[in-house]
């Protein structure tokens, strides 16, 4: 579960090559904008990456702003718990060239309302295997009745606070606070863990990892070096979302704080290395006439153009692949959290004579070219690449992605095609499937209904 102040957080990024005539400013001519949620909703999003149940508990408007945010987290996996806002959805806008941020302009004045909390929050709680706070100083962890639940929580699961200058003090009994170095405002990890009753105290350091302090002492845990600098968008935002969430996850594995502190130092610094935040969004264009529109996935079987134009724009490339015959809600989320895995994803698809090879007579029973424009539809993809061989190790081959995703009903020994991506240094993510969807199955459904 995560609990916190949610945001829509907006990037507008172009090239600034010129001062502006009026006043000796950069004109930044704007050609993408990135849309995603922000605050507690980022950390929610990166949760459901990995986790197929993550609850949201925080406060949204019900305005235009805050429609678009509940919209995003849904098409994320996330279950949002909204407790009533009064005022605006808080969104905040930065204007970007040339990977440097030039300004960041902020509106919306949004703080939770007084009265009862949603009835769902205390049972969602209780079921929770973990909690994850992500204060933003908006007033959600200030409500009384939620602190007094978190409270009761921490003696029950892991519990992790990450807080911010103008929030409520973390509970008591934390497993883990995980304040940066400003916000630690020149304390010792251990004097905060003292101040705040907490069993474990964390202040990061962005590049240079973070000091752990618990009642045995404290230790500085560095960024593991196989941990690159990357190839896309130099960007913090977001970073200290990712580290919460991996502590938290780590410790709802139950591994110690310690490892569980090293874990969410490598997944902090992967996650700024890949990109940051941008990554779990996808870039639309402005128009000429200043119109947002989404950027139009391509249908190709060239899979080197494909590859060329996506490495253009930097970053980690994700390629996931298969039948699609019968798109479901299942393939849907498998493609969001492969996109959340990088900046670009590419679907390989099998043609319709690669589909009856492997499925047999009957099938598919979609066309090729439909299957493929309802992927293209999709958000989260930005390129699809229809091949006839039944293995996409040869488009692999060509391809060679930073990450090959399938659903989790594979194992990585049954994949033939994920020795090509190793040996171009990829890696191999195996996701887990949603229970109980299958083309296979739908299709035989459907047919005995047809036929019942």
């Amino acid at each position: 579960m995560i609990v916190g102040d949610c945001m829509l957080d907006v990037d507008i990024e172009g090239s600034a090559t010129r001062l502006s005539p009026e006043a000796p400013v950069p004109v930044v001519d704007a050609e993408r904008v990135w849309r995603r949620p922000g605050g507690a909703g980022l950390a929610a999003v990166l949760a459901a990456r990995v986790e197929s149940d993550v609850v949201l508990v925080t406060a949204i408007a019900d305005d235009a702003d805050g429609r678009a945010l509940g919209d995003m987290l849904t098409e994320a996996g996330v279950t949002v718990v909204a407790m009533p806002l009064t005022g605006t959805t808080v969104c905040k806008t930065r204007i970007r060239a040339s990977n440097q941020s030039m300004l960041r302009i902020d509106h919306g004045d949004g703080t939770p309302a007084p009265g009862d909390l949603p009835p769902q929050v205390g049972q969602m709680l209780d079921d929770a295997r973990a909690v994850c706070v992500a204060d933003y100083g908006k007033g959600v962890t200030a409500h009384p009745g939620l602190r007094r639940l978190l409270e009761r929580a921490a003696q029950r699961v892991p519990l992790v606070w990450d807080p911010h200058p103008r929030g409520t003090d973390p509970v008591r009994g934390c497993h883990l606070v995980t304040p940066n170095q400003a916000e630690a405002n020149g304390s010792s990890a251990d004097g905060l863990r003292r101040k705040w009753q907490a069993r474990a105290a964390c202040v990061t350091l962005g590049s240079g990892g973070a000091v752990l302090a618990t009642a045995e002492g404290s230790v500085h845990i560095s960024v593991p070096a196989s941990c690159g600098a990357g190839g896309g968008r130099a960007d913090t935002c977001g970073a200290g979302d990712r580290f919460a969430v991996a502590a938290t996850l780590a410790l709802a594995a139950e591994a110690d704080v310690a490892a569980a502190v090293s874990a969410a130092v490598e997944a902090a610094s992967r996650f700024v290395a890949s990109g940051g935040a941008a990554a779990v969004s996808r870039p639309a264009r402005l128009s000429s006439q200043g119109r947002v529109t989404t950027e139009p996935a391509a249908v190709t079987s060239d899979v080197v153009e494909v590859r060329d134009r996506l490495r253009r724009r930097g970053g980690r490339l994700v390629a996931t692949g298969g039948c699609f015959d019968l798109l479901h809600t299942g393939h849907v989320r498998l493609l969001h959290q492969a996109r959340q895995l990088g900046d670009t994803l590419v679907v390989l698809l099998n043609s319709d004579a690669s589909v009856q090879g492997l499925k047999g007579p009957g099938r598919p029973v979609v066309a090729a070219a439909d299957r493929a424009r309802v992927l293209a539809a999709l958000a989260c993809v930005d390129a699809v690449v229809i091949f006839d061989e039944c293995s996409p190790a040869a488009q692999l081959e060509r391809l060679r992605p930073d990450v090959w995703v399938k659903g989790g009903d594979y194992a990585e020994s049954d994949l033939p095609e994920a020795g090509v991506v190793r040996r171009h240094g990829g890696d191999v993510v195996l996701l887990p499937t949603v229970a109980g969807y299958s083309s296979t199955k739908l299709i035989q459904h459907a047919t005995e209904r047809k036929n019942s």
